[in-house]
């Protein structure tokens, strides 16, 4: 879209002559694709998700470093050769053999990245749950101390006596 078709797009909707154009909020009348995230729920990963896909990006960066390299030193090898024949080819292999190892480090990094980050999530994720169990433990000891008063709740304690006979 060009910029010039925005800006008459963004005209005609602050005129509204443009039913079907509406910015900066939601479609309030149930056009759209628009859901609110309480009819789907929340976004929810697991544990053994998180794993799957760290240990699928693992798995592929060892394929890469396994098969995927194979073909770096021959095409070298048979770059130098042309090349020192005469023949323009070698040149222009030595630039595939170059650029293969370029975007071939590049996607090993990237699965490098995701398989690293996958499990440093997994880290980080198994401690919030940690941390938010000791909380809410600790809350559940607090809760079953006020929930061992004597007497009905909202009636004073009988432990503590009647203060009108104390001051008799």
């Amino acid at each position: 879209m060009a910029w010039d078709e925005w800006e008459q797009l963004k005209a005609q909707a602050g005129q509204g002559q443009s039913p079907n154009i509406q910015l900066n909020h939601v479609d309030p009348g149930g056009g759209g694709s628009y859901t609110l995230p309480s009819e789907t729920g929340d976004l929810k990963v697991g544990r053994k998700d998180l794993e799957k896909i760290g240990g699928s990006a693992h798995h592929l960066y060892d394929q890469l470093w396994d098969k995927a390299r194979v073909a770096t030193p021959s095409s070298d090898s048979a770059a130098g050769d042309l090349s020192k024949q005469g023949f323009a080819l070698g040149a222009g292999l030595q630039h595939v053999s170059n650029r293969w190892e370029e975007q071939l480090k590049s996607l090993m990094d990237a699965c490098a990245q995701i398989s690293n980050h996958m499990q440093t999530t997994k880290a980080m994720h198994a401690n919030d749950e940690n941390y938010i169990q000791r909380q809410m433990s600790s809350i559940d000891a607090l809760d079953d101390g006020f929930d061992e008063r004597v007497g009905a709740p909202g009636e004073k304690n009988s432990v503590y006596g009647d203060k009108s006979k104390k001051k008799e």
